[in-house]
């Protein structure tokens, strides 16, 4: 029987299919920066007929698939094994119509976030969302792990911004709901399956997505607050008198930004580090001059009753450039500690200080010296977690879990928000 590496260029061409030799050359993945693809053959398809093709002939031979995106994926989810098949979309990487009218843009599951969000920002549009890995992710990427991001406070997480899906099942089926319609009620919203599937259903190659006008006005701010309860309170006041205009609402413990703030950190403190909580937030909205008034005197208000400790603005790109930096360099961390283990958890936000200090206290019971930092996406109930201990063995990875997983399972919330499953999670406590 002809090899299925064989069949596979035989069907889709030399240039579609990378060997084991080939394919070894790539890196296995863009977050952990280590190691070379290590897969029986890489296929590159240029649309969705080629991966139908290759899933039939997968499909027949009964061979494994891994779809591949941006790989910049912490869970683990494009980790591939010398018996299986990797599946890229990069060579599918078209912005195919940008509809202004209706306000949506049809893409290939192979554009660059990024790259989407400069287009359209040439249009004066937005695609909303917004993550660190903007530069390197792809929309199928981000579409398949239901990617949440720095602005779900205001326009929801991936699941929201999706209108139409096209797809390809594990046999070579093609599905397709590439409608634009905001409502249709018409039957089972299919692409609903897919949206943080990780692949596990099928390979998304094209989509249909909402966008926005791009906004003429940004609010930055960095608060400090005296207690969590204050940093409950300032959301929910932002949410009323913000006039629907609150885009981010970032949570920050005093650890993580004074390991952030502090030398060999590259950003200075913009405010002094002895407060508990931090919380950067920012607005969009269309008339730059009302909206300074409004954030204005809405920080004036917080001020006066005693509701934040101190605060600072942006005033220009640099120092917008700066605020961002200290929430989003988050693999300063890695320079700092070795080894670490990242988690990304989602509970409701009144639970939030009760299980940081629930965790903290039970990691620092088995390791007195462990550092811990915590900060996300508090407006959505998201936060991230990176704990080192000192150790990096397989039973010290299985006792930090515990640690952080099970206290989320008595109060209802999720051990992962944004990142997926992949194959890091796959043990229980889901």
């Amino acid at each position: 029987m002809m090899s299925i590496v064989q069949k596979l260029i035989d069907s889709l061409g030399k240039e579609c299919v990378l060997t084991h030799e080939e394919a070894a050359q790539r890196i296995a993945s863009n977050w952990q920066k280590a190691g070379n693809l290590d897969c029986l053959a890489l296929i590159r398809p240029k649309n969705t007929e080629e991966v139908s093709i290759a899933l039939q002939i997968c499909n027949e031979y009964k061979q494994p698939v891994v779809p591949h995106g941006g790989l910049t994926g912490v869970s683990g989810g494009v980790h591939t094994a010398p018996n299986e098949i990797a599946i890229s979309l990069e060579r599918m990487n078209q912005i195919e119509e940008i509809d202004e009218a209706n306000q949506t843009v049809t893409v290939q599951a192979g554009v660059i976030l990024q790259q989407l969000q400069q287009i359209l920002a040439e249009k004066n549009l937005l695609f909303p969302l917004d993550l660190g890995a903007k530069g390197s992710c792809m929309i199928g990427g981000n579409i398949a792990t239901n990617a949440g991001g720095l602005q779900a406070v205001r326009y929801g997480v991936t699941r929201q911004l999706v209108l139409g899906l096209e797809v390809v099942l594990a046999d070579g089926t093609v599905l397709s709901s590439m409608n634009k319609m905001m409502k249709n009620n018409a039957g089972y919203d299919l692409k609903q399956l897919f949206i943080g599937s990780e692949g596990t259903l099928g390979i998304i190659t094209r989509a249909i997505l909402k966008i926005e006008d791009v906004p003429k006005s940004k609010n930055t701010a960095f608060v400090a607050l005296n207690s969590f309860a204050d940093t409950v309170k300032l959301l929910q006041l932002a949410k009323r008198e913000l006039n629907n205009q609150l885009t981010t609402y970032e949570l920050i413990w005093q650890d993580y930004y004074t390991l952030m703030t502090s030398k060999p950190s590259d950003y200075p403190p913009p405010l002094p580090q002895n407060y508990p909580y931090f919380v950067l937030l920012e607005t969009f909205g269309q008339n730059q001059e009302e909206d300074n008034v409004l954030f204005e005197k809405f920080l004036e208000k917080s001020f006066e009753t005693n509701l934040i400790a101190d605060a600072v603005l942006a005033q220009n790109q640099q120092e917008l450039d700066w605020f961002w930096g200290i929430r989003e360099q988050v693999e300063f961390i890695f320079s700092i500690h070795k080894p670490v283990f990242l988690f990304d958890i989602s509970l409701a936000i009144s639970d939030m200080e009760v299980y940081i200090e629930t965790v903290k206290t039970d990691l620092r019971r088995h390791w007195p010296e462990m550092y811990f930092y915590a900060f996300g996406h508090m407006g959505d109930g998201n936060l991230h977690l990176f704990v080192s201990c000192g150790e990096a063995n397989h039973q010290t990875k299985l006792r930090v879990e515990e640690i952080i997983f099970v206290p989320l399972q008595k109060i209802g919330g999720s051990i992962t928000a944004e990142h997926g499953i992949g194959v890091e999670k796959k043990n229980g406590y889901i």
